[in-house]
Parts: C-alpha cells; sequence; structure tokens
C-alpha cells in the first residue's frame, strides 16, 4: 500500500548538487516504512549559491533534519548554531538536526566506517597499523575512526605534498597527530606489507570505471594474510582492488555497510530512538543496486 502523505507528515531529506543519483532516500523510506512512521524523506538539489536560503526555508517549514552530501559538507558549518566535537574533528559535516529551534550539525561517516570494524571483524586494534590511501574528505572521517578504534600508527598516502601538509597540519587534536604520518605513493612497497587495515578513500575504480584500481595486483600481493582491505566505493561489488586483496587472502569490506551504518546513526538522532532496522535498510540498497542475494 502506499503510504499517505498528510499535513502531518515530518520531513526529512538529504541536500547535495547534484543530488539525484544519492540512494539515501531508498534506504531511510525503507527504514521509515518498516517502523510504521509517518515521516518521508526527500532528496533536495541546492546549489552552493542558494545553501543560506534554503536552509532558512527548511527552519521555516519545519524540516526534522537532513543528510548532508557533496559539495555542502564544508560549506553548511557557519550556517548551523552548533557542529559536535566529532564534525568539528573532521571539519565536515553529513547530518543535521533541529533542536530547540536551532540546526545542530554532526558526523556519522565515522560511526558507519568503524561499525564493521567494531562489531563482525572486532579486535585489539592497539598494536595495528591502518593505511589509508587518498587525503580528501572522506579521508578525514577514516583517520578519525582510526584514531577512535586505538589503532598505534595511521599513515595517509597521496600524490600531492603540499595537500598532504596541509591535511597533516589540519587536525585541531594533538592525539590524532601524534598517530598520523603522511607520505606519497613511493612510500607504498614499504607500508603495504604492515598494513593491517588497508582503506580506498579515492574514486578509483569506481563505476563506470569498474576495471581500474588505485593499487596494482604486485602491489596488493604484499597485502599480509588476514589483512583487512576496505573500500568505500559501494558500486561495482566488489571493486577491482576488493577483488585483488580477497585473491591475496585479504579480508574485504565494501562502503555500503559504511553508507548503511551512517545512515542508522543519523535516523537515531532524528527519530530519537535506537532500534533502527538495519537488515531492512542493507536488503532495499542490495537489491536497488542488482546486489540481491
Amino acid at each position: 500500500m502506499t503510504k499517505l502523505i498528510t499535513g502531518k507528515t515530518k520531513l526529512l531529506g538529504v541536500i547535495g548538487y547534484p543530488v539525484e543519483h544519492s540512494l539515501s532516500p531508498v534506504m531511510h523510506n525503507a527504514a521509515i516504512a518498516n517502523l510504521g512512521l509517518d515521516y518521508v524523506y526527500l532528496p533536495f538539489s541546492i546549489a552552493p549559491e542558494n545553501l543560506e536560503i534554503a536552509i532558512a526555508g527548511f527552519a521555516a517549514i519545519d524540516i526534522v533534519g537532513f543528510s548532508v552530501t557533496i559539495p555542502h559538507k564544508q560549506a553548511i558549518i557557519p550556517l548551523l548554531s552548533e557542529i559536535t566535537p566529532i564534525a568539528q574533528t573532521i571539519g565536515a559535516v553529513n547530518t543535521v538536526s533541529r533542536k530547540n529551534h536551532k540546526w545542530v550539525g554532526t558526523n556519522t561517516d565515522i560511526e558507519g566506517f568503524i561499525a564493521p570494524l567494531q562489531t563482525t571483524y572486532k579486535q585489539n586494534w592497539s598494536q595495528k597499523v591502518a593505511v589509508i590511501l587518498g587525503n580528501g574528505g572522506a579521508a578525514r572521517a577514516v583517520v578519525a575512526g582510526c584514531h577512535q578504534l586505538g589503532f598505534a600508527k595511521i599513515y595517509v598516502l597521496g600524490r600531492n605534498v603540499q595537500k598532504l601538509q596541509a591535511f597533516c597540519d589540519s587536525w585541531s587534536n594533538p592525539a590524532i597527530e601524534e598517530n598520523l604520518q603522511v607520505g606519497t605513493w613511493d612510500e607504498l612497497a614499504k607500508l603495504i606489507p604492515q598494513a593491517d587495515l588497508l582503506v580506498n578513500t579515492t574514486p578509483i575504480g569506481m563505476y563506470p570505471q569498474v576495471d581500474e584500481s588505485p593499487l596494482s595486483a604486485e602491489e596488493i600481493a604484499q597485502l599480509p594474510q588476514g589483512a583487512i582491505a576496505y573500500d568505500l566505493i559501494y558500486t561495482p561489488k566488489p571493486t577491482q582492488f576488493l577483488k585483488l586483496a580477497e585473491k591475496q587472502g585479504a579480508i574485504a569490506i565494501d562502503g555500503l555497510e559504511m553508507l548503511v551504518q551512517q545512515g542508522v546513526a543519523a535516523l537515531k538522532i532524528w527519530l530519537q530512538q535506537e532500534t533502527i532496522p538495519v537488515e531492512v535498510m542493507r536488503q532495499v540498497l542490495q537489491n536497488h543496486l542488482g546486489f540481491g542475494r
């Protein structure tokens, strides 16, 4: 039965530009329907120059909360009354909620990223080494997540020395800076054999460039058996990077789980309840992407 939207239906949504391809409405509306709640989650395409007026409009129509995707994750910060310490650490907001007539921004990407590492693949990370490919916005959430898990060493590899230095200097948290080292891709050969966790935060290998991998088969062959290879990309499933890593005897995690878990964390904030149908969200996305079991 189609859900009836009335004047009482509460609004949630996602803002981005473009936002047509966002999977968030599919996932969140499935969860809302499963919970039997009178909410609807809509995609809003908002050009950067309209961001401020859109957020004011959201307040006027009493939106409960919204997700934030590219290119607004940093630009939205000055428009919010409050941002959580975790969002401040990352320097980006992906989830906004309305509290006491004010906008509060947080970031659930960390929670999304570490969820499988805290549950399915739980270990003592305090003696472990994380190697992160890429130094963009996604890498910031991964670094903060690895720090939260207690990794002994966190290496971030990129191609541009200036950007790497800026990445290194941009943390306001001295404890993160202490464990963090940056380097260029030339250091891969030295670092891959030490990696307990290897994370791809670059878009290399994402549909439609499905045959590409950020690392060659020879480079991935240096990965220790039993290491975890984690790709933030979720389509194709598996990516070339994860295929090569699995051949090496590595454990593969793809970005779909991070997408689901950051969504679960957001719904807990908006709905102010702990019980969220994770399996429903995971299944609807797998079916939508054609990965149904």
